[in-house]
């Protein structure tokens, strides 16, 4: 039986309002993360050089994986938990975020106990050499044995933003981000220990999180249960589906930061493995910042959609692709015009690994352009539940396009080969997703239902 909706701005505010009120705080919290990544990345660098930068970057796919894992479960479960509250079945809504936090607190400990058992072999498989391996190796350990806590937060962070209060996920994120500067500056400058300290900042960092995330709980406007639960087969596999493009798109990030170190490391050794980690340091804040505008957007579109209000759904949908746009334009000639000072933040470095890391910077950020609009799109299939074409998106910008490129594109162009992966896939999915808007168009079964993109 249908019950009423539950109170909640999205059924009052203007959407123009409604999606400022989820913006702002995914952006400024987002910002706050990525400035965070930054500063770590600058920390290391010039504490302990480019060959400790490059250490961290060959782990930092265990990090990732830790965040597909609760973004796979995280996302799956709050957009179902939207669509459950908007369409008034509220009961079942906490039934999502029950069963949810249980399964990504077992997922994420027994993936990180069996990674530990082979946790030497797994170093070199992700691009290690002599250099590196120590430094890759200690931060890895750590993550793999205290990941869960950094899991169970990032997904609590988004169900406390799915019900309604994005403010205190903001300030989640401000907490995570500032107290980790905080506890590395200390464990870097102060106790002067190595990377395996600055892992464990992260995971205090996130337990700090965590406790503010608590807050929510405590509040009248709080819809989020831990309520006893009977194991819902059909649940799960709901969630799993419906959560699983964004699973992929954090390991596609893996993917990518493997496929370059790999390809770097053979083609210029620990200089390029080295220029790509300052890259990919800075590539963080633009993914982070695009990561928010969906975060904005994925609330609004799932609770829209399970309430069948199409026309605040496609209204969403184009306020997120101009700020998408906008954002691309933005991001990619400041970066254009300022490659060489942003690389320069990081440390002194050789100049080999200083024009390396500028002209392959160069090349890289044309993605921008494309890489929002994508985004959006992931996220707004992903939130209606349009599943293979969210997966499309995801699997094809990130892991079999860029894989194809950065194989064969070196074999001609060297370099500048395994620079240009990325834009070029970027720009191919791009293509592919307004030919399926033009198709789907012509025949009057769009999705969007003509919604002017």
């Amino acid at each position: 039986m249908r019950e009423q909706p539950p109170v909640n701005l999205m059924n009052d505010q203007s959407v123009g309002r409604t999606f400022l009120r989820y913006l702002i705080p995914s952006l400024l919290g987002m910002l706050l993360v990525a400035i965070n990544v930054v500063v770590d990345g600058v920390m290391v660098g010039n504490k302990l050089g480019s060959v400790a930068l490059a250490g961290i970057g060959i782990a930092s796919p265990v990090y990732t994986l830790f965040v597909a894992m609760s973004l796979w479960i995280g996302v799956g479960g709050a957009t179902l938990y939207s669509q459950s509250m908007g369409a008034g079945h509220r009961d079942k809504a906490q039934k999502v975020f029950a069963q949810s936090l249980v399964v990504i607190f077992i997922m994420t400990l027994l993936i990180g106990v069996t990674a530990y058992l082979f946790r030497e072999p797994l170093v070199y498989a992700l691009g290690a050499n002599s250099e590196t391996y120590p430094y890759a190796s200690a931060y890895m350990h750590t993550l793999l044995l205290f990941g869960f806590v950094f899991t169970v937060e990032n997904a609590l962070s988004i169900f406390v933003r799915n019900d309604g209060n994005p403010n205190i996920s903001m300030l989640a994120q401000i907490t995570f981000a500032l107290s980790n500067i905080a506890i590395n500056y200390t464990v870097l400058y102060v106790l002067d220990l190595g990377v395996g300290a600055v892992a464990f900042g992260t995971i205090i960092a996130a337990f700090l999180g965590l406790l503010v995330l608590s807050t929510h709980f405590f509040k009248k406007t709080n819809n989020l249960k831990l309520r006893k639960f009977n194991w819902d087969k059909v649940l799960l596999i709901t969630v799993i589906g419906i959560g699983f493009p964004s699973f992929l798109a954090e390991v596609g990030i893996s993917v990518f930061t493997v496929a370059h170190n790999v390809s770097l490391e053979h083609i210029a050794g620990t200089i390029g493995v080295s220029a790509f980690s300052i890259l990919s340091y800075i590539h963080s804040i633009v993914l982070l910042t695009f990561l928010g505008l969906g975060s904005a957007i994925q609330p609004m579109i799932s609770y829209f959609h399970g309430g069948q209000q199409e026309e605040r759904k496609r209204e969403t949908i184009r306020l997120a692709i101009r700020t998408a746009i906008g954002a691309g334009i933005i991001l990619m000639l400041a970066m254009q015009f300022g490659a060489r000072q942003i690389v320069g933040i990081f440390g002194d470095f050789p100049e080999a690994v200083t024009t390396l890391a500028v002209s392959g910077f160069r090349i890289f950020v044309i993605a921008y352009l494309f890489m929002g609009i994508n985004f959006v799109m992931m996220t707004y299939y992903q939130s209606i539940g349009q599943l293979k074409m969210a997966t499309w998106i995801t699997a094809a910008r990130e892991i079999i396009l860029m894989l194809f490129f950065i194989m064969v594109l070196p074999i001609f162009m060297g370099m500048t080969g395994v620079w240009i992966a990325v834009p070029l896939s970027e720009c191919i999915v791009l293509l592919t997703i307004y030919f399926y808007y033009k198709k789907y168009r012509m025949s009057g079964s769009y999705p969007l239902r003509n919604a002017d993109m």
